[in-house]
């Protein structure tokens, strides 16, 4: 094994980005529904939203020139490590009820594992974070982990 997790990296471990908060609004969801083809009626009214509604919901915003290469954000609440590159590993979603219509939701982000392992063509380092999507009032909606993986 490489010995790649220092301290600094593994200090990372239960830390927390802050909270996004946004509202599911019937427009959005109308429009949501429209660009990824829905076909159920309470999807194309915008009182209900998709289930992967919520990707859209609180995905970072930027301004095009400000995209890696990749066509994504640079995440700085991510650990810097000392991998170059970094793939999607996997995602689980558990959904506790749908988004509707006029719900205020608060999203938090948190690291909850990273660990190293050796591979057929050298070290990988796994990162997993945890997404839980709650109302205002606290009710749960979803809870998203998201494995990454820098080789």
């Amino acid at each position: 094994m490489a010995g790649l997790l220092t301290p600094e990296i593994l200090a990372s471990i239960g830390r927390s980005a802050a909270p996004r908060r946004e509202v599911a609004t019937k427009r959005d969801i109308r429009h949501y529904a429209w660009a990824t083809r829905q076909q159920d009626p309470r999807f194309l009214a915008g009182e209900e939203a998709p289930p992967l509604y919520y990707t859209a919901l609180f995905w970072p915003e930027a301004p095009l020139e400000a995209l890696r290469p990749d066509g994504l954000t640079e995440d700085l609440f991510f650990p810097k490590l000392p991998l170059p590159r970094v793939m999607a590993g996997g995602v689980r979603v558990r959904f506790e009820r749908p988004i509707r219509a006029g719900d205020e939701l608060v999203a938090t982000r948190k690291i909850v594992d990273i660990r190293e392992k050796e591979g057929k063509t050298g070290p990988l380092i796994f990162v997993d974070t945890e997404t839980r999507i709650e109302t205002a009032a606290g009710e749960p909606v979803l809870t998203e982990i998201t494995t990454t993986i820098a080789r």
